[in-house]
């Protein structure tokens, strides 16, 4: 059985350009969503958090205000009801050994932004699974955590590397626009990433090499979906 560890933020604020805390955490769908198809393609899901802190979801990505249809917001609700337990007790993630996941998946939200992209347990972890060739997955405000995986000699394990995340164009059109502290793609790219975007809240994957990225929300089931491809599961 395939093992797949889900790093979820822990995070429930996100600092804003102004100084003032604005409330956050992980976007449902892209918990809910990625987690369903992993599961019942067969693979053994762990879900970690810094710290082993139980995650808060995002309210607006259980409502219109985050542009959820309420029947999209039942389903979510429910599926992550269902998975409640491993979100109310996550394992810790430093604790966690890379040998012992066949793939790392992050969903998004604004929550990445806030902890993992600065995580320096997550980033040892993104380091050893990428020099491994294993799967590392990362969706939407996900990509952020990638900021995490810095060298000794301060080098960005993923310089180079081609990938897709939220873009500046979707920050601005629904997201936190100029509020936001900084923007995903943009600060991927000044690290030496190369942003691959599709057209703005339409589903994108982009596959590079053991490296597995989705662009946004609607890329949540698609994401997953490369993920088992590649695990051949």
């Amino acid at each position: 059985m395939a093992k797949i560890l889900m790093v979820v933020s822990g995070a429930d604020t996100l600092t804003l350009a102004d100084g003032t805390a604005h409330p956050t955490g992980y976007w449902a769908e892209e918990v809910a969503a990625s987690h369903e198809v992993l599961r019942d393609a067969g693979a053994q899901v762990d879900i970690a958090t810094p710290g082993g802190v139980r995650p808060t979801v995002d309210p607006i990505s259980l409502d219109g205000r985050g542009g959820v249809e309420e029947a999209d917001a039942k389903r979510f609700r429910a599926y992550l009801d269902s998975i409640a337990d491993a979100l109310a007790e996550p394992l810790v993630l430093a604790d966690v050994s890379a040998a012992d996941y066949d793939a790392v998946y992050i969903p998004g939200g604004h929550g990445p932004m806030a902890d993992l992209a600065r995580d320096a347990d997550l980033g040892r972890l993104l380091d050893e699974t990428d020099r491994d060739g294993r799967v590392i997955a990362a969706l939407c405000h996900g990509p952020a955590a990638l900021l995490s995986a810095v060298r000794a000699d301060g080098g960005f394990v993923f310089a180079g590397r081609t990938l897709t995340t939220f873009t500046d164009e979707e920050e601005h059109q629904g997201g936190l626009g100029d509020a936001s502290p900084y923007f995903v793609e943009a600060e991927l790219r000044e690290r030496g990433a190369v942003i691959d975007a599709g057209p703005a809240w339409t589903s994108k994957v982009v596959v590079d090499g053991n490296l597995i990225s989705g662009q946004n929300p609607q890329s949540s089931t698609d994401t997953a979906r490369q993920v088992v491809a590649a695990l051949k599961i």
